[in-house]
């Protein structure tokens, strides 16, 4: 069947992409899995060059919904998490081979949620910091989300999930990445990049889901805009490449609105990375709440949800500089 499937956000502003799609699969419980394993039979199997729609759940598998709140978030169960649609089985794909994905559309379904769990989970950059949990439940219209104090962030959607299965045989949880991908959680793996996988098993046994309306690059609380998703994507099988890790091609955004404009920054200095990650953020977290008259909670959500981490300097010993950024179009006031 052909579809003239739309761009990114809600479709309502976007050209029309001319592709067809040759297959759908629903978020149905008979197309997810909980865990990557090569062991797990293909829920469709589908030749180089064809196009696959898929329906992706949140994040945590439906216990959030619009009402949700503070206390809801903290009782969520990661046991499991990570609800993926698929695996899909390429023809053709043969381990030391390379999947290629060209991401075709995003499309969120008008909501999302970022928050932070209770800070003795150790989960999030700064479990430390925030003893509490906390969600921001997002209104999503078009390619804009709405925060507190009228600030909106602008969206441009991407699967934080996306890989293939590992060689190595058994369960492998969905939440760390892999050489063959996973949880990489790179924010410019929008509609329009193309991702290269490398293949372990036969067929390679594609799966995606934890998609994001957008991040800031770090999600420093664990969170980017947790959406609903579908995702549409074309498969290739390259045995021309050889790649040990997963690479990409893409267009951005690599601001947190896609161009380049004013922004306030805050650098983090150590002699350990991650600590200078830690005090970029923070620093970043005691602007916020001077300057834009946010809670520190709030802050720490924005800062997941539109804030870029760079690795500026790890070239003056003994110390390094992380630098956090955020700019200022996404407030009312600017």
């Amino acid at each position: 069947m052909s579809h003239h499937e739309c761009g990114h956000g809600d479709g309502h502003d976007e050209p029309a992409r001319d592709y067809e799609v040759d297959h759908h699969l629903s978020d149905a419980e008979r197309n997810i899995h909980r865990a990557w394993d090569n062991s797990l039979d293909p829920v469709l199997t589908v030749e180089p060059g064809e196009v696959v729609r898929f329906e992706c759940r949140d994040a945590v598998d439906r216990q959030l919904d619009l009402q949700s709140t503070d206390e809801d978030f903290a009782n969520v169960s990661f046991d499991p998490v990570h609800p993926l649609t698929g695996p899909v089985a390429v023809e053709g794909a043969e381990p030391g081979d390379v999947l290629e994905v060209e991401l075709l559309d995003l499309q969120h379904k008008g909501w999302g949620y970022t928050g932070f769990m209770p800070g003795e989970m150790g989960l999030g950059l700064l479990p430390e910091d925030f003893p509490d949990a906390k969600v921001h439940v997002w209104d999503l219209q078009g390619d804009t989300g709405s925060f507190v104090n009228g600030i909106e962030v602008e969206l441009d959607p991407f699967p934080g999930v996306i890989g293939v299965a590992p060689g190595a045989d058994g369960e492998h949880d969905t939440l760390p990445p892999y050489d063959t991908g996973g949880n990489m959680d790179v924010k410019h793996m929008t509609a329009g990049s193309t991702v290269y996988l490398p293949v372990e098993t036969e067929g390679a046994l594609f799966s995606t889901g934890d998609c994001h309306a957008a991040q800031g690059d770090g999600e420093v609380c664990v969170t980017g805009i947790e959406a609903p998703m579908f995702v549409t994507a074309r498969f290739n099988v390259r045995k021309d490449m050889e790649i040990e890790q997963p690479q990409l091609r893409t267009s951005g955004p690599f601001t947190p609105t896609g161009r380049d404009e004013p922004m306030y920054a805050t650098t983090g200095i150590s002699d350990d990375l991650m600590d200078a990650t830690k005090r970029a953020v923070r620093h970043m977290i005691d602007h916020l709440e001077a300057e834009r008259d946010l809670t520190r909670g709030e802050a720490y959500i924005l800062c997941s949800a539109a804030v870029d981490l760079k690795v500026s300097e790890v070239v003056d010993a003994p110390n390094w500089t992380v630098t956090a950024y955020v700019p200022d179009s996404i407030f009312p006031d600017e």
